[in-house]
Order: structure tokens, then C-alpha cells, then sequence
């Protein structure tokens, strides 16, 4: 998980969140001092869903980091969210969501580089 290996530590996931979204920093950060990359709500990503993405990147030899596909029809999603279990918090774990999705469990971070 994204802080530490004991997922009550650092998310919000379906067996302690009382089924809704909490505050950000209640929590332990991580190791980059970001809170709730695990758990409380998933979070959107830039990179386009391809369930066999990763096997390719795999077979070429880029294992580290890869950018994900040029194009697709749905975007990845990461971290889980307040009604999911345990497994879907982990970081290795990418998910899936149409763009136009929209739903209370799901979100995005902002990011500024002075």
C-alpha cells in the first residue's frame, strides 16, 4: 500500500470507512509525504486502459514506469476508494473508467511545481 504495509494505517477502504469519503490527513502520508494514495477515492490517471499493456511493455523490456498506450477508450483509475477491499488499495493495482464517468468514489489530484 502507499505508505506502509498495514492498510488501516494509511486508507480508507470498504471495512473502516463507514461507506463515505473522509477528510484528506487523517491518515499516515507516504513516503512523499502525499496523503490517501491508497483507499478514500480513486484517483484518475493520464494513461489509457489496455488490460494487456503491461504484459507487452513486459515482453519488449520496459518493466519500470512504462507510459501507457497512445490511445484507448477508457482511462486508468488507481488507489480504490472507501467501498472497496483490500486488494484494490494496493499500488500495483490499475483499474478502469470511461471517461465521462462520473461517481461519489472517484477523483483527482491537482499538482503544482513552482
Amino acid at each position: 500500500y502507499a505508505g506502509s504495509d498495514r492498510l488501516k494505517e494509511v486508507a480508507w477502504y470498504d471495512d473502516n470507512s463507514h461507506n463515505q469519503t473522509k477528510p484528506i490527513g487523517r491518515k499516515m502520508p507516504n513516503e512523499l509525504g502525499l496523503y490517501d494514495m491508497s483507499g478514500n477515492v480513486w484517483e484518475w490517471c493520464g494513461d489509457w486502459y489496455d488490460e494487456n499493456y503491461y504484459n507487452l511493455c513486459h515482453g519488449k523490456g520496459t518493466v519500470e514506469d512504462p507510459s501507457g498506450p497512445d490511445t484507448g477508450s477508457c482511462r486508468v483509475v488507481r488507489g480504490a476508494s472507501w467501498n472497496f477491499i483490500p486488494e484494490f488499495c494496493r499500488v500495483a493495482h490499475r483499474g478502469w473508467e470511461y471517461p465521462d464517468y462520473r461517481n461519489g468514489n472517484l477523483g483527482f489530484r491537482l499538482v503544482f511545481v513552482p
